[in-house]
């Protein structure tokens, strides 16, 4: 699989994930072939490109809850674009209980793990993707962690606005940025959108969570920690939230860290990132699941059967050049050696067809 530009599609290219409208009506499956109308309506879709299949390369599999996942996606961030330009043209919202509703009643209420894939961002929608992956993974883990159901609303409204204010900025002033300074400005206007989100909510806990993760990740950056940063429960969800999705999210300009870098950059600060808070994103999505292939410190390369509950960076794994199954929970026979990274297809999805590891 792989990722290519709108225009540099060609006829008779494999599409290897469905397309859908901002309804959510199907256009295109996967595995279809792309016409002369398909590239052109994909251009006028405005999408800077599609995953294709390699000539030879079979279909991966794909769960009905991983289809649905794409097509929820799609959808919502339809609304969230819709709902954050009026917010930012009227100062009042107008749908947001919706899609707060829409996140919470699809994501708020699992019992079990859903495999989290990445759409591609440009400029124009990374802030629309990001806030509403943003807000399902907080959902998610509001539930692992049993916060109250008060407090979720609140979190979830707060994980769609945090990124308001980058929104607010200048095209004139992006045009003329140099790449080295644009941190800095996105950085700018989401600390003035912050006075913006206290016009538009009444609720004073929605800037709260929004502020005080930002300053959680700006004194990160900083190197200015204190042993203890007193957060409201919001806050915690919301940095864990916020880092996993924008270190394993693909853009057109850089790859994806992996879910593995991400779990290790938490645990390597446990002042910012709260272990409650990572155990319940851990909770709620597959890393390190069967099929996965990684690499270990070794420097060999093996295949997951059997995850860890207590440790998902410990699982156990077949050794390909071996054929030798290790637990690498048995700290005394492998405590030398560990999972290095994960090796996967560019969307993060796992390729290995589950079936053929069970009938193994």
């Amino acid at each position: 699989m792989k990722f290519v530009k709108t225009d540099d599609l060609k006829y008779g290219m494999r599409i290897a994930r469905p397309i859908y409208n901002k309804k959510g009506v199907l256009l295109y499956e996967r595995d279809s072939k792309l016409t002369d109308a398909a590239i052109n309506s994909i251009k006028n879709f405005g999408l800077i490109g599609i995953f294709i299949l390699e000539p030879a390369e079979p279909c991966p599999p794909m769960s009905e809850d991983d289809i649905e996942f794409e097509r929820f996606q799609t959808v919502q961030v339809y609304a969230i674009e819709a709902e954050l330009k009026e917010i930012i043209g009227s100062k009042r919202t107008k749908k947001i209980d919706n899609i707060v509703a829409a996140i919470t009643k699809s994501y708020g209420h699992l019992s079990k793990k859903i495999n989290f894939t990445q759409n591609l961002r440009s400029k124009e929608d990374f802030v629309y993707k990001h806030s509403l992956n943003v807000a399902i993974l907080a959902a998610m883990m509001c539930h692992r962690m049993n916060v109250p159901v008060d407090e979720i609303e609140d979190i979830i409204t707060a994980a769609i606005v945090h990124d308001i204010g980058k929104l607010m900025i200048s095209d004139s002033l992006l045009r003329e940025a140099k790449e080295e300074d644009l941190d800095s400005i996105y950085e700018s206007g989401q600390v003035a959108g912050f006075e913006f989100i206290d016009q538009v909510f009444t609720n004073p806990n929605i800037r709260r969570i929004c502020q005080q993760t930002q300053r959680a990740l700006a004194d990160l950056r900083d190197n200015n920690l204190s042993d203890n940063i007193k957060v409201v429960t919001g806050t915690k969800v919301l940095l864990v939230a916020e880092v996993f999705d924008a270190m394993t999210a693909m853009s057109n300009t850089e790859g994806p860290k992996s879910e593995v870098e991400a779990l290790r950059f938490f645990a390597h600060n446990p002042e910012v990132f709260n272990k409650r808070a990572v155990e319940g994103l851990i909770d709620s999505i597959n890393i390190l699941g069967p099929g996965t292939c990684v690499e270990l410190t070794s420097g060999e390369k093996a295949l997951v059967i059997s995850i860890n509950p207590s440790d998902v960076l410990r699982p156990m794994v077949l050794m390909f050049s071996t054929n030798e199954i290790i637990d690498l929970s048995n700290r005394t026979l492998f405590d030398d050696i560990e999972i290095a990274d994960i090796m996967k297809s560019m969307d993060n999805r796992y390729v290995m067809d589950q079936g053929a590891i069970n009938d193994n």
